[in-house]
């Protein structure tokens, strides 16, 4: 016997996917949320079911995320942010509490929830993983609305299989 696969593939029709952008180090967000825009247009996901909150950085982006998710108004949910370090560990607190945050989202609501959150050490770290070319840093705004369609697709695959007789 064949084990079934289940593949994680980049297929958004149908999708409803909130893209949850962080307004601190706005030049660096913006980019990030155009290059997931992109991303989820071509992966198929309509304009009208893509869902655009503004939050004001990364640290409340678990907050909003957990809203967004325990209320069923997305299939998915992309986070896009920035934390660059500084001379004081505030960059830990902020950059740890975030990823911690949307990862505990993930695991209780079965949303997936990807962490599109840049954490740098300078401003051209930041600008590199920002970019609208796939340098050595890429988009992670690319990365992190890919990885959100794949999980979706795949969550929905496990779905159909546990519904068949």
């Amino acid at each position: 016997m064949a084990p079934h696969t289940i593949p994680a593939t980049l297929a958004g029709d149908g999708l409803r996917v909130a893209v949850l952008t962080a307004q601190w180090h706005g030049a660096i967000t913006a980019r990030l949320q155009i290059a997931a825009f992109h991303t989820l247009g071509a992966a198929g996901v309509k304009e009208e079911d893509v869902l655009v909150l503004e939050v004001p950085g990364a640290y409340e982006l678990p907050q909003v995320a957990a809203w967004v998710a325990r209320g069923g108004d997305a299939d998915a949910i992309v986070a896009l942010g920035c934390v660059i370090r500084g001379e004081t560990p505030h960059f830990d607190f902020v950059a740890g509490e975030c990823a911690r945050g949307l990862q505990q989202v993930a695991l209780e609501t079965g949303i997936p929830v990807t962490m599109g959150v840049i954490t740098a050490d300078t401003l051209e770290q930041a600008e590199a993983r920002s970019s609208e070319t796939t340098g050595k840093g890429g988009n992670k705004g690319v990365e992190a609305a890919d990885a959100a369609v794949r999980m979706a697709a795949l969550y929905r695959g496990l779905e159909k299989r546990r519904r068949q007789p």
